[in-house]
C-alpha cells in the first residue's frame, strides 16, 4: 500500500488528466555486505519514488504527485548500528581477537567456549567439538510489506534464502552461557578489527556483531575468532558434525 500526497497550484485551471506526465519509479537497494562472503539482510533497503505533475499550457505546475513504498524499515536494532560505532566499543571493553590454533588452546586448557553464530545447517555440517551455536541471523520468517520487500532485494541480487537478524539470539545466548563465561565468538571469516591501507577500520563481520551484542549485555569475558571457521577448517584443527557428535 502506498501513500500519496497531493499539492495542487491554486492558480491553475487545467484539469487534473490533461497533459499529464510521468516518470518511471525508480527502485534503490542498498547492498552493504556484513564482509565479501557474508551479506547481511538488514541492509537490503528497497525504496520506490514516483513524482508525476500536469502542467497548464503557460508552464505553471497543477498537480505533483509523490508516491513511496510502504515497506517501511524498522527502527535500527543494536546489531544494525553501524560498524565504526561497533568497532569502537568492541576496543573500549577490551575485546580481543584470537587466531584459530589460540582459539583451541584455550577452550583446551582454560575452559573457553566457543560460541558458533553461523546458522544451524552450516555448524551441523562442520563446527569445532563442543561448541555452542546460537545463530545470529535466520532465514526470514514473516511475511510483512517490509519482510516481502526484502526477500525481493535479495532475489535481486540472486540470493534466493535471505536472512534477518534473529531476535532470540540473546535470550538463547543467556540460556545456554553464563555471563561469567569465557567466550570465543565465531563465525565463517571472522572478520577483523584490525586497520589496514583499504579497511582503515578493519572488516565487520557476523562474529564481531555477536561479540558487540555480548558485551552491550553484559558478559565482559569475550574474545573473537580471528579468520573465522574457515581458516579453522583449512588448518586442519579438530571438526565435529551432528553425525558424528
Amino acid at each position: 500500500m502506498a501513500s500519496l500526497t497531493t499539492s495542487v497550484n491554486p492558480h491553475s485551471t487545467c484539469s487534473l488528466h490533461r497533459n499529464f506526465h510521468s516518470r518511471i519509479p525508480a527502485f534503490n537497494y542498498n547492498y552493504c555486505p556484513n564482509s565479501a562472503n557474508e551479506p547481511s539482510s538488514c541492509c537490503l533497503t528497497p525504496k520506490a519514488i514516483i513524482q508525476n505533475s500536469s502542467r497548464t499550457n503557460s508552464g505553471s505546475t497543477a498537480a505533483r504527485f509523490t508516491v513511496r513504498s510502504a515497506a517501511t524499515k524498522p527502527a535500527k536494532s543494536p546489531a544494525e548500528e553501524d560498524w565504526s560505532i561497533k568497532r569502537k566499543y568492541l576496543l573500549e571493553k577490551k575485546v580481543r581477537s584470537v587466531e584459530v590454533k589460540e582459539a583451541l588452546r584455550l577452550q583446551k586448557e582454560n575452559n573457553f567456549v566457543i560460541l558458533d553464530v553461523r546458522p544451524e545447517a552450516e555448524f551441523k555440517e562442520a563446527h569445532p567439538p563442543g561448541a555452542i551455536n546460537v545463530q545470529i541471523y535466520r532465514l526470514i520468517k514473516e511475511w510483512t510489506p517490509w519482510d516481502i520487500a526484502r526477500r525481493a532485494a535479495f532475489a535481486f541480487f540472486g540470493i534466493f534464502q535471505g536472512t534477518e537478524e534473529n531476535p532470540d539470539f540473546m535470550q538463547s545466548v543467556e540460556s545456554k552461557i553464563d555471563k561469567k563465561a569465557k567466550i570465543i565468538v565465531a563465525c565463517s571469516s571472522g572478520g577483523t578489527m584490525k586497520p589496514s591501507q583499504s579497511l582503515p577500520e578493519g572488516q565487520q563481520s557476523r562474529s564481531l556483531i555477536a561479540a558487540y551484542l555480548l558485551v552491550l549485555n553484559g558478559y565482559s569475558n569475550v574474545y573473537h575468532l580471528e579468520g573465522g571457521l574457515n581458516t579453522w577448517f583449512k588448518e586442519g584443527l579438530p571438526a565435529a558434525s551432528e553425525d558424528s557428535g
